[in-house]
């Protein structure tokens, strides 16, 4: 195995320490210290003994001891590793506890994959966020659509700078998109292409909200959108929700203790808890709209991934919505790492948006825009859509029925009818960190409803996704979760 650093390590030989229980201190305090990080490889034997000039039998002493300890792991050519179990010393001695994963204060890198190694990771079953499966991606189709919107740019000479608001063939089709299947009336100046749902959230927040302004969001919601917003220096007031969607009479009083510049909301596919505001709710929004005046955020997540066969338009289709700012993407349906989203609002809100994309990147990726725009007008885009909703409709359904056979004395949740995750509500009596630390060790991931509250509560909840993993894997990671609730109840029960 490749090792290209030198470890470097001071020994003293005058001392009455041992030179093997020297070197072993020396690396758990590394270790404690985040030198050595949980799946690091460490030096062979021959070469460190070389290296800090020792005998080579008293750095096998010191691992060895390591290893007995836990610190260490030894894998049979392979060599010597930092253990992905991290041992804490109290005063009655040595205890091994898991990898904390979730730290005490939620952070924005919580909502995606951590970035671990790829021998810490190989084996892990994680439920996302609601991610699409990457193996579903079109790369072929992609790849002629990009090619040939290099080739054409180049052969024209358009590679230069080019409208903040996005390639206007990509807009056009955007628009006949957007007013076809969502009942908008949008044109191409009422739209500007950004790179992402959350670059919009990031343009509209820097636009129209001040520092001192009174954010509306959820009480449980998405903590990108909500980090953002404060970003920005405005004040959170935290609305309450249920199966309806938000509390709009909550909403009420709030507005009438406060200014409220804006309301941010995700009605279609609520963020975590899945649920589709109803329309007696928008009409009622639209109205505290007009009558505070104030900006309602329509982030339209997963608006595509509609299984119940009759979507629900957004509200920025309803009439009297021109206090409404829509956001959407097309990033799930494609891939996420090719980021490509979308604002829709009036012109000269619009005008505003491109001014600020200006300041952030110029512009965006315009062979990307060429490129969508083309699959979009080919009719290529919709064809992929329809297989990948027929793929993700079928895991839905699988995972729903796992989950009612594997986990419904410790789970309580509702078929989603949108979307690509469920909202997961965790019997009382479970412990959710203890749950956490079992879940990481039976090498399961989910994300923690901790993430979404707005002031960092405690939620037992969790959210899981289903697009990303196919019907083996859910089973895998399912059977994983059910070990790790087991674990947790037994504990619960010898505590």
């Amino acid at each position: 195995m490749l090792r290209p650093w030198e470890l470097n390590m001071d020994v003293v030989r005058a001392s009455g320490t041992s030179i093997h229980v020297q070197i072993a201190h020396k690396i758990i305090e590394e270790i404690q210290r985040g030198r050595f990080s949980p799946g690091a490889v460490l030096p062979g034997t021959r070469e460190f003994a070389s290296r800090i000039k020792v005998n080579r039998k008293t750095v096998i002493q010191a691992y060895d001891e390591l290893i007995a300890q836990g610190w260490l792991t030894s894998e049979s050519k392979r060599g010597t590793f930092v253990s992905t179990r991290v041992l804490t010393i109290n005063n009655s001695g040595l205890s091994i506890a898991p990898i904390r994963q979730f730290p005490a204060k939620p952070l924005l890198n919580d909502h995606v994959t951590p970035m671990l190694s790829k021998r810490q990771t190989h084996d892990f079953i994680h439920f996302s966020d609601g991610l699409p499966d990457a193996r579903l991606i079109p790369f072929e189709m992609l790849s002629r659509a990009m090619r040939h919107a290099l080739i054409t740019s180049a052969r024209n000479n358009k590679l230069g700078y080019g409208d903040p608001k996005g390639a206007i063939i990509l807009r056009e089709a955007l628009a006949h998109m957007l007013n076809m299947q969502r009942g908008l009336h949008a044109k191409t100046e009422n739209i500007c292409v950004v790179r992402g749902s959350q670059m919009g959230i990031f343009v509209i927040a820097k636009t129209f909200i001040a520092a001192g302004d009174f954010v509306v969001v959820e009480q449980l919601g998405n903590p990108l959108a909500r980090e953002t917003i404060k970003n920005c220096g405005a004040n959170i007031l935290g609305v309450s929700h249920d199966a309806e969607g938000i509390d709009v009479g909550d909403l009420e009083r709030l507005c009438l203790k406060q200014k409220v510049s804006a309301v941010y909301v995700t009605p279609h596919h609520h963020i975590p808890t899945t649920v589709t505001m109803s329309l007696s709710r928008r009409i009622k929004l639209l109205a505290l709209a007009e009558q505070y005046d104030f900006l309602i955020i329509e982030d339209d997540n997963d608006h595509e991934f509609n299984f119940s066969r009759s979507p629900t338009l957004p509200i920025a289709s309803m009439p009297n919505s021109k206090r409404v700012i829509y956001i959407g993407s097309l990033s799930k349906v494609l891939t996420p790492s090719l980021r490509l989203g979308y604002i829709v609002a009036p012109e000269e809100i619009i005008h505003l948006c491109a001014n600020q994309v200006m300041l952030i990147d110029r512009q965006g990726n315009q062979i990307t825009e060429l490129a969508v725009a083309e699959l979009l007008h080919t009719g290529e885009i919709k064809r992929h859509f329809l297989r990948m909703l027929k793929i993700y409709e079928e895991r839905r359904s699988y995972l729903f029925n796992l989950l009612h056979k594997e986990l419904a004395e410790y789970l309580s949740f509702d078929l989603a009818e949108s979307g690509l995750a469920f909202w997961l509500k965790i019997d009382a009596c479970i412990n959710i960190q203890e749950l956490i630390k079992e879940a990481e060790f039976q090498k399961v991931r989910f994300q923690v409803g901790r993430l979404y509250s707005h002031q960092e509560n405690q939620v037992s909840a969790i959210r899981m996704g289903f697009a990303n993993l196919n019907n083996a894997e859910l089973a895998q990671g399912v059977s994983r979760l059910k070990s790790a609730f087991i674990r947790q109840h037994i504990n619960l029960l010898s505590a």
